[in-house]
């Protein structure tokens, strides 16, 4: 997994305390249309707090993977981009990664797309007194997403919209 980091500032995001962030929907569909004219898709991205700023971290992906050029040049386009929309009010750094092993999934087709694999789940509030999961993503219906927990009997249905983050588990095998 390879990424490119650009440091700048400004932003228009809100965030609590240590965690990621939705941003703005019209500057994700900017970035969509930037990253898709160069070749590349954008699975997301998130902004989250380190140390005294902010990190403005952004996945890509191709049809052949990523490659740490791949990054550097998405990273260029997107910081020039940013630095002529300023639309990050905060200092921050600008990160351009593949996914990685550890996918991210940001929206519901992503959650979609990998149905019967191992997936972690942070959520931002408990369901069945619990804010973390792990298990098997079993299926997709409207807005819920479920899981099959380790150790208990039936799928957890969990609200898309209390998803705060999450990754596939990566399956390495030697």
């Amino acid at each position: 997994m390879g990424f490119f980091v650009y440091s700048g500032h400004k932003a228009h995001f809100l965030y609590r305390a240590g965690v990621m962030r939705k941003i703005d929907p019209v500057l994700y569909e900017r970035l969509a249309k930037l990253i898709g004219s160069m070749g590349y898709e954008l699975v997301g991205c998130e902004l989250l707090p380190q140390g005294r700023q902010m990190v403005f971290r952004i996945y890509i992906d191709g049809k052949n993977g990523v490659t740490l050029d791949d990054c550097s040049l998405v990273s260029h386009q997107v910081s020039a981009m940013l630095d002529v929309e300023d639309p990050i009010q905060s200092r921050y750094s600008l990160e351009v990664s593949s996914p990685g092993i550890d996918r991210p999934l940001f929206e519901l087709e992503h959650y979609r797309k990998h149905i019967g694999k191992q997936v972690r789940v942070r959520l931002h509030s408990p369901v069945n007194q619990r804010r973390q999961y792990k298990g098997v993503l079993q299926r997709v219906e409207g807005e819920d997403v479920y899981l099959l927990v380790e150790g208990m009997e039936q799928a957890v249905k969990l609200p898309f919209s209390l998803i705060e983050k999450a990754n596939l588990i990566g399956d390495v095998r030697f």
